[in-house]
């Protein structure tokens, strides 16, 4: 298995998405005002996956564990140093979302839903200052398309780790044999 360089894919998401400090200084400067309405936005989140026949089968028994945990990511999302760690725990989101087959497009329907509703938020709280809605409707999605960015990287090497897994077992290659053959071929 490919060992990924975090800082790497950290600096590459930060590039990608225009995630520099001064957007991680605003997000951290939003977060009072937005704080108390990420429970609202869970809530929503949820209610909008609820509506979607493919999706109940992620649900199913699990939605109050899945809400906090969502809860604490939007949290996370105003918070975040958008570092190494950071990186790091979005990577291993991605592998668990391959874990429980999850299909990939509901990762990006997902960080469209909540960019959706904290655009509708930041339009209440920031309906006089135009400005300041601009500027933190730019920070979210900086936030939310570094996650995203992240999450469908870990997810992509994650697939195609356990697709080699399925093809070593059906031909009964070992790794190392496969190993060498990728090698010779490069």
């Amino acid at each position: 298995m490919q060992t990924v360089d975090m800082q790497a894919l950290c600096n590459y998401a930060r590039q990608f998405t225009g995630m520099d400090e001064e957007r991680i200084a605003l997000l951290h400067q939003l977060y009072p005002d937005v704080s108390a309405r990420l429970q609202d936005i869970t809530e929503a989140f949820y209610g909008r996956l609820q509506e979607i026949p493919k999706a109940n089968a992620f649900l199913e028994g699990r939605i109050d564990a899945l809400k906090k945990t969502h809860v604490a990511w939007l949290h996370e999302l105003f918070t975040s140093d958008y570092g190494e760690e950071y990186t790091r725990k979005l990577y291993h989101v991605g592998d668990v979302h391959v874990k429980v087959k999850l299909p990939v497009e509901f990762m990006a329907g997902a960080t469209t839903i909540i960019q959706s509703e904290l655009a509708r938020i930041f339009s209440e709280i920031y309906r006089h200052d135009q400005d300041m809605m601009a500027k933190a409707l730019q920070a979210f999605n900086s936030a939310t398309g570094f996650s995203l960015l992240i999450m469908q990287e870990s997810y992509q090497s994650s697939s195609m780790a356990e697709e080699l897994e399925k093809f070593l077992r059906i031909t009964g290659m070992s790794r190392v044999l496969f190993n060498n053959l990728a090698k010779a071929y490069r």
